[in-house]
């Protein structure tokens, strides 16, 4: 039969063009002999002589998936299972002591390696542990990330059963200076709007284009998954994840989801949508994590309850049953979901159990599997199976409910519960363990099919994404699409977009003048704090960026008084819910989260706290009634009032960046123009102040009133505060913002209102 291929060399890799068949790409020193079957080439990953049904491209992933799964062993089932620790490429700079790497067991500096070299710790969890879900976080650049793919997948070519490795990352498309990972993000990915940025647009096509764009650049850079979206409802004002949510408008949520996942994992002109182009999106965290009590968040021992004090569990499902597992596109739905670390405090009504929700066999097996019918990968959050740490702030590991368990025992009830696969964790010796737990308790049949079960779904995953055909990179391709001039002006515009102007008194907006009109913008000031991990930050001092921009537009001057208008850069109140000296000084160690700048007495707290119950604490009532805290930045409306004394009649502009709603009552009356923003890049905020773009941002989220009604509202229940009337009249609600004309009123408003919990609006 005549030879339907041809052999193509490339960098590092060799292409195998089917013509109108798939084109393969090999290693370019790769071992794996090529099939040739009815004049086409096939990878013969067993050296078998015959082609096996998985190796066969033109059968389905699911046959495909299929036929694997039954023939690995399960030390590889168990590689797979594992996902990987945060990844740096390379592993440099500060970061690398947290989060490891060394070259022939050197550090990056010393070995005088190149960036895209693969660590001694990929080596050994791809060979040794079978890994092939890895979770990569710092890239140096494009080259760096195409080079260091093409190495890691021919490494995993040449073990085991030829299984291409999935690799995956947390959002790395946010524009704001606190984007996730933004610090040792090299590559020039486009920067777009996220999270609740994204819903200020109130635009789910906008959120779709996205999609579609970000996971072409996904694919360019290697990237297969997207740990992504983050779909709770933020019905909880104070949590700290917040930002990253859609917000707590039930519909939104559902509509902004789909966009998402359709926009990430189509591949256009496929017949069930699956393809080279797709990128699998892990939809998270089930069953909803914005209901964490008093606002506390369960990466730490402190927050790891979240509550229901409404019985409104079933609302919080909905982005997941109607969003994520009811896709407008063919995929169908999310391809995995995760679990967020918290306890889901009795929601379990069949087993009574008050675990993490990885470990509840109520919420994996019995509602997400049989209840849902959700047959999709199932991966816990990062770190669940570790031990804690000494003290409730500590970051280590979040095994809640679980902590006298063993790390092998917290995997066997992981997957007792129905999970098929563990986030951060590298090493398979914990999961075979829990392998055999399962032989002893139910027999190695009814063991290794439940393994099988699991093998399944993850390696469907990797098929539909075409991985197993074709897993290489060309750099010259991917350098064409990560940060092309499309995807960048998109980006950007998204940005633009979500930018919401709450005030401007006597059209104090635009600003037109050119270098005639003076500009004062004073500094900030931020005090330590604990950060995300737990550390003290230091105190800060910062002048803020948009200053030397502003420079170019106007003439910026030092004082007030010098001044036409003042422009006064702000934060929303940060605060932690947590205080290790108020436990060394005879307390619990709780206290509130604050929402306003000005030190804040917790009068109207509950008296006893819901949830409560920690190997680490004697009692069980987490109460912070009469309690103060005070925000860490309150020095931002200091500025604003000083400024506004000493401006006189002349405008202050206030630019507010958003990560929580915030009491406005301190700093409205002092600002004759407000503009909010959710993490831009400090040139979209010019854009919006000169003119240059007409803001079009409308609130996702309200504004409260005051810290009583934070305190009365309920954990679980969406749109539940009074909200903040402002000297002009206006009410900062869910979807109120102005344009240079007054309150917008669109499609967009009329499409979606705020509704209490009978659907009807307010």
């Amino acid at each position: 039969m005549d030879r339907k291929w041809k052999k193509i060399e490339k960098d590092g890799y060799v292409i195998l063009d089917n013509g109108n068949g798939v084109c393969l790409g090999i290693g370019a020193d790769s071992e794996v002999p090529i099939l040739e079957v009815d004049g086409y080439a096939f990878k013969d990953f067993l050296r078998s002589g015959e082609l096996a049904p998985y190796e066969d491209w033109r059968l389905t992933s699911e046959e495909r998936a299929r036929d694997l799964a039954e023939r690995l062993e399960i030390e590889d089932i168990a590689g797979l299972m594992l996902y990987s620790a945060h990844q740096l490429i390379p592993a440099k700079g500060p970061l690398a002591a947290a989060f490891g790497g060394t070259y022939d067991g050197k550090s990056y500096e010393e070995s005088g390696v190149k960036p895209w070299e693969l660590t001694d710790q990929q080596k050994e969890f791809i060979v040794k542990d079978k890994v092939r879900h890895v979770l990569i976080m710092g890239l140096e650049s494009t080259e760096a990330a195409v080079r260091w793919n093409n190495k890691l997948q021919a490494l995993a070519e040449q073990s085991g059963f030829g299984i291409p490795a999935n690799n995956s990352s947390d959002p790395r498309h946010g524009a704001g200076s606190m984007a996730e990972y933004m610090g040792v993000t090299g590559e020039p990915i486009s920067k777009w709007a996220n999270g609740i940025g994204l819903s200020a647009s109130f635009d789910p096509e906008a959120v779709k284009e996205f999609g579609e764009m970000g996971s072409a650049e996904y694919r360019a850079l290697g990237i297969t998954t997207a740990l992504s979206p983050q779909i709770d409802l933020a019905t909880e004002p104070r949590w700290m994840r917040l930002c990253d949510t859609f917000g707590e408008h039930t519909q939104m949520t559902i509509d902004m989801t789909k966009a998402y996942c359709d926009g990430f994992q189509t591949t256009r002109d496929s017949q069930d949508g699956w393809g080279k182009d797709s990128v699998n999106t892990m939809v998270k965290h089930f069953p909803g994590g914005g209901s964490g009590e008093a606002g506390r968040d369960a990466h730490y021992g402190y927050g790891k309850y979240a509550v229901y004090p409404r019985e409104n569990f079933q609302e919080h499902l909905k982005p997941f049953t109607k969003g994520a597992f009811a896709l407008n596109g063919k995929t169908g739905k999310a391809s995995a979901v995760m679990p967020y670390y918290t306890i889901s405090y009795n929601t379990d009504r069949k087993n009574g159990e008050n675990v993490g929700n990885s470990y509840s066999k109520y919420l994996i097996q019995d509602l997400l599997r049989e209840e849902l019918g959700y047959e999709g990968v199932v991966c816990t959050d990062w770190g669940i199976t570790h031990d804690i740490g000494e003290t409730e702030e500590t970051f280590a590991g979040k095994c809640w409910g679980v902590e006298h368990l063993t790390e092998a025992e917290r995997h066997y009830k992981a997957l007792e519960a129905g999970v098929d696969q563990f986030g951060g964790n590298n090493d398979a010796a914990p999961v075979l363990e829990a392998y055999e737990m399962l032989c002893k308790t139910y027999g190695k049949e009814a063991a290794t099919a439940r393994f099988r079960r699991s093998a399944y779904r993850l390696l469907l995953n990797i098929f539909r994404t075409g991985l197993f055909e074709n897993p290489y990179l060309d750099l010259e391709v991917s350098e064409k699409v990560v940060g092309c001039p499309e995807f960048m002006e998109k980006g950007y515009r998204s940005q633009l977009r979500s930018i919401t102007m709450l005030k401007n008194k006597n059209q104090t907006l635009p600003l037109t003048q050119g270098k005639e009109l003076k500009v004062y913008v004073p500094n900030r000031f931020i005090r330590s704090y604990l950060d995300f991990m737990s550390h003290p930050t230091p105190e800060q001092n910062i002048t803020p960026a948009g200053k030397k921009l502003l420079a170019e537009c106007f003439t910026v001057v030092e004082t007030p008084e010098e001044a036409d208008v003042a422009v006064c850069y702000a934060e929303s109140p940060i605060s932690v819910g947590y205080s290790p000296s108020d436990r060394e000084n005879g307390g619990n160690g709780y206290v509130p989260i604050t929402l306003q700048y000005r030190p804040y007495e917790a009068v109207h707290a509950r008296k006893e706290s819901i949830a409560g119950g920690d190997p680490l604490e004697e009692s069980q009532n987490r109460s912070y009634q009469g309690k103060w805290n005070t925000a860490a930045n309150e020095a931002d409306l200091d500025a604003v009032i000083e400024t506004k004394k000493r401006m006189g009649e002349k405008p202050v502009i206030t630019v507010i960046s958003v990560k929580n709603p915030m009491v406005m009552s301190e700093i409205e009356p002092y600002s004759d123009a407000i503009l909010v923003e959710y993490g831009v890049t400090p040139q979209a905020v010019i854009d919006v102040l000169t003119g240059a773009f007409t803001p079009e941002g409308l609130l996702p989220i309200q504004m409260p009133e005051n810290m009583e009604t934070v305190e009365k509202q309920q954990e679980d229940v969406a749109f539940d505060m009074a909200c903040y009337k402002d000297s002009e009249g206006h009410v900062y609600d869910f979807g109120f913002g102005l344009n240079y004309q007054g309150v917008i009123k669109d499609e967009r408003t009329r499409r979606y209102t705020r509704e209490d919990l009978n659907g009807k609006e307010v």
